[in-house]
């Protein structure tokens, strides 16, 4: 970020260009009741090198997956990023680009969107892809938005386990709206076919899963989209990308909205972001789709041209009359995933997602050996787990980070009625620091 040395005379010389005599003239408008009162407890200016010096301590104390051996996930994961993403995004026509409105100086970037729209579109299986949201929170509330308005119906059916940050950004969409949000408790860590069941009616809007779970299981998500059509409801599936390497495609088994997490694809964790928001539909609801779309045409000398269209430009002047308040897409971290499924390929996806799910595997038969560990759900799962711990989670985790360890998420910080240690294994993780990892837990046996 910049630094700004603007000294009491640059100060003085602003206002005084703005017409004010000093600082409290030109916020004399504000009431003052209004304003906060009391010392702020800021701390002394310092110079650009001393700023640079104290951020960069409190930068150190952060434990980044180069420093250690990574088993989180619930939604971020720690998979190998190709060096050519990060020396292709750095170029500046991708960093510094705003916008593709105007199409004539924008080839590059919506020709980067078309091509990932094409590539999300063959790997969940549907007919059509948006230039992506924000986050799969983003994605799960726009599908929900979506559902409603295509089908005039107010309820939405959330068929549990679901990500909870996922469902909360959900419920702060839709609050206000008069919508009904009806979730069905898990069954033995997957979703429960019978009480979704009960609950679809004929004023269900729509029936949504998350595939793998937030537990990392598999659900029968072909009854559930079954159950959801019954009722002329839509069926919106949550998908891990890199899990479509190895399970079948939402498009397989009728899903008509997909909505996921894209920081798989190639981009890193981040602390938490930025992320990415995939978002695909079938081709009746490319009308009601959020966010940009680019397309392929051809101009009067019959030369290939990339187009935004489809466009919901009318999204900042119709208001009520909009699909959506979102009109943009996270245009950076989209390019990098275009550029790692470009890389990967259908076979390094499925390489990938087999390793994962292997490693996964492996590791989840040897923590079932140490006495008092256990698999909390015996279901089928992709690359993640959750593991009941004879000690508090939390116990572990602490210990493993001083071990330059990071363990897995303890469950019960996301979900208050649910313990465990949620455990996932990527492609990176190998032999040995998975062993490493089994005698680190052997300590807490019991």
């Amino acid at each position: 970020m910049p630094y700004y040395p603007n000294t009491d005379d640059d100060r003085r010389e602003m206002l005084a260009a703005i017409g004010v005599k000093n600082f409290e003239e030109l916020i004399k408008d504000i009431p003052p009741e209004i304003r906060l009162k009391g010392d702020l407890k800021i701390p002394s200016a310092m110079s650009e090198f001393e700023v640079l010096k104290h951020v960069s301590s409190l930068a150190n104390k952060n434990v980044s997956t180069q420093d250690a051996v990574s088993f989180l996930g619930a939604g971020a994961y720690d998979h190998f990023i190709p060096s050519a993403i990060g020396a292709l995004l750095s170029r500046s026509e991708f960093y510094t680009a705003y916008t593709p409105y105007q199409a004539e100086v924008s080839q590059g970037t919506l020709q980067a969107i078309y091509e990932y729209q094409t590539m999300i579109c063959r790997l969940t299986g549907m007919d059509v892809s948006n230039a992506s949201l924000y986050d799969a929170g983003s994605g799960l509330a726009e599908a929900a938005l979506m559902a409603v308005a295509h089908t005039g119906r107010k309820k939405i059916v959330a068929a549990h386990p679901i990500h909870p940050l996922y469902l909360q950004v959900v419920k702060a969409y839709v609050h206000g709206q008069g919508f009904e949000i009806v979730e069905v408790p898990a069954r033995d860590g997957t979703a429960d076919l019978d009480g979704v069941r009960k609950v679809v009616d004929d004023n269900t809007a729509a029936v949504v899963v998350q595939q793998p779970s937030f537990f990392g299981t598999l659900s029968d998500v072909f009854a559930l989209g079954e159950i959801a059509h019954s009722k002329n409801a839509l069926y919106v599936v949550d998908a891990s990308p890199i899990s479509l390497g190895l399970l079948a495609a939402p498009g397989s088994y009728g899903a008509d909205v997909v909505a996921g997490e894209g920081q798989p694809l190639g981009i890193s964790q981040s602390f938490g972001g930025p992320f990415l928001g995939i978002f695909a539909v079938k081709e009746a609801l490319i009308r009601r789709l959020p966010g940009r779309l680019a397309g392929v045409t051809v101009d009067t000398e019959g030369n290939r041209g990339f187009v935004l269209t489809l466009q919901t430009r009318e999204q900042q002047i119709r208001r009520e009359k909009a699909t959506s308040n979102i009109c943009t897409n996270e245009g950076l971290m989209m390019l990098a995933s275009t550029i790692y499924m470009s890389l990967m390929g259908k076979q390094g996806i499925q390489e990938v997602a087999e390793q994962s799910s292997a490693k996964a595997h492996y590791l989840a038969e040897q923590i079932g050996k140490i006495p008092g560990f256990s698999l909390k759900y015996r279901q089928p799962f992709f690359n993640e787990f959750l593991v009941s711990t004879p000690v508090a989670p939390k116990q572990i985790t602490e210990a493993a980070l001083r071990e330059k360890i990071l363990a897995g998420v303890d469950v019960e910080t996301l979900l208050p009625n649910e313990k465990g240690l949620l455990v996932a294994v990527t492609e990176k993780r190998t032999r040995a620091e998975l062993d490493a990892f089994v005698d680190f837990l052997k300590i807490f046996a019991k």
